[in-house]
């Protein structure tokens, strides 16, 4: 698929098949985020894959009670193992760099025909409770992964000009 395709394709998936994701597919998709760039070549991502069909169940609760996410085969705790390093422009570089390294995965799926969906609305100390996550390690984001049961709804996005500035803001 071209790289503008991919693009085009990923889109938050909150319905999936009874059906796994091959293995090969999962560590491509795994690959494509131990690629991803970060500061100062830190690499402070650390993933739980959740397979585990009782677990999954169990992260529906955490998860705010959102469904699909025990509908997904494969749920990733996408955590940090970090000291909290700040970059010298103010921001934390681990939820930056497990942020891009999560867009790796959610990009690497779309291309293998796999939806994925991001999930800010969890309870952390029930996530890290459940998947055995020490306390010192926080738990960034949870993603779903696996085959599609919906279709995408056309993206609303607002024009490149109204996001775009060039050589300075503008109002």
């Amino acid at each position: 698929m071209d790289f503008a395709d991919v693009v085009r394709a990923r889109y938050s998936c909150r319905a999936y098949e009874d059906r796994p994701v091959e293995d090969d597919k999962l560590q491509r998709i795994l690959e494509a985020a131990r690629l991803a760039p970060s500061a100062s070549n830190r690499q402070e991502w650390r993933f739980v894959v959740v397979r585990d069909a009782a677990k999954r169940q169990a992260l529906v609760k955490v998860a705010r009670d959102q469904a699909f996410v025990g509908q997904a085969p494969i749920v990733i705790a996408a955590c940090a193992k970090t000291n909290g390093h700040v970059m010298s422009c103010g921001h934390r570089c681990d939820i930056i760099d497990v942020a891009i390294a999560l867009e790796h995965i959610a990009l690497a799926a779309a291309n293998e025909g796999l939806g994925t969906c991001w999930i800010g609305a969890f309870f952390q100390d029930k996530a890290k409770e459940l998947l055995g996550i020490p306390d010192d390690v926080p738990v960034i984001e949870l993603m779903t992964l696996g085959y599609p049961a919906d279709s995408p709804k056309p993206k609303s996005r607002l024009a490149l000009d109204e996001i775009v500035m060039y050589d300075a803001w503008r109002s």
